[in-house]
């Protein structure tokens, strides 16, 4: 079987290690352009995949459009593409250019929490479980056939971060099953119930923004499923001048009765109102200043 391997996200780098040492060994890596850094954006910066491709003697193509470079990756003449938080919707040609299957995996159990912020969406929902989910890809945004679902318990203080690693690791069981099915038969699949399905768009720096008039359970798994990205903050005043305030996970929940947004500093510990019961702050970054714990800043208040 040959392979050609879409991927851009670190989650990916598990899997992608995978087929370099178990096989098979991808033909080639397709992944985002490096990326601009620094204020002149004269530097750049690799996806970590690729650094990984190149050292194992792995060509890498990096378009700024994947449907720039059908041609080429219909002359491969690859039986199965395999994607995975590559970061670009894939057009028809793309689709239809390897011989036997492109396939996607998704960091969702799905019908649930189709698109980019399903690992956030899980914890930040209270769920229990999430995994990884193999299918077909199709026009249609992680709606394909599933091949295979492999399924993970979510820990009651886990952050986004700490469950990204864990779903990165489970990826490799989960291709190795697919690709087992596939070459059996590349059509295989069973169809997501449309009842079922549920989205988790993309998420930007401003859905950190905290709303104090939430319940304090709500809050605090937001504050865990939003780090490291995209953060949670809010807006508090600082001797008279309002100043952003970022928050870290954890954050304990308390029964002390506040205003929603109020901070409060007593018997060593810093609170902070919500609609319903309060937080205990552990970490925060005030604006301009370093991350500390919460009681050095409520010292300087």
């Amino acid at each position: 079987m040959t392979l050609a391997f879409i991927a851009t996200g670190d989650i990916a780098i598990p899997t992608f290690r995978y087929l370099i040492e178990q096989g098979p060994k991808p033909c080639v890596l397709i992944t985002q352009p490096d990326k601009p850094v620094g204020r002149s954006q004269s530097s750049a910066v690799p996806p970590e995949i690729k650094t990984v491709a190149l050292a194992h003697n792995i060509p890498v193509w990096q378009p700024e459009k994947i449907g720039d470079i059908t041609t080429e990756l219909e002359a491969l003449h690859v039986d199965v593409a395999v994607v995975m938080a590559y970061g670009q919707i894939l057009g028809k040609a793309v689709r239809k250019a390897p011989k036997k299957a492109i396939i996607n995996l998704h960091a969702s159990i799905l019908p649930k929490y189709r698109g980019a912020s399903c690992i956030q969406s899980a914890i930040r929902n209270g769920d229990t479980e999430t995994g990884i989910t193999i299918m077909h890809v199709i026009r249609e945004l992680d709606a394909g056939d599933m091949i295979c679902k492999k399924v993970i318990h979510i820990g009651s203080d886990e952050t986004g971060g700490e469950l990204h690693d864990r779903l990165a690791d489970l990826g490799p069981s989960a291709l190795a099953e697919s690709l087992e099915i596939l070459a059996k038969n590349p059509k295989a699949g069973t169809p997501q119930n449309p009842a079922e399905v549920t989205y988790a768009p993309k998420l930007l720096r401003e859905d950190g923004r905290l709303d104090f008039t939430q319940p304090a359970d709500l809050l605090e798994r937001t504050i865990r499923a939003y780090d490291p990205w995209p953060g949670t903050f809010t807006e508090v005043s600082i001797k008279g001048k309002p100043k952003r305030l970022k928050i870290f996970p954890p954050t304990d929940i308390s029964n002390q009765p506040l205003p929603a947004g109020e901070l409060l500093y007593q018997n060593g510990q810093l609170l902070i109102g919500c609609g319903h019961q309060s937080l205990i702050l552990s970490e925060v970054q005030p604006e301009g200043s370093k991350r500390m714990p919460a009681q050095a800043f409520a010292h300087s208040l």
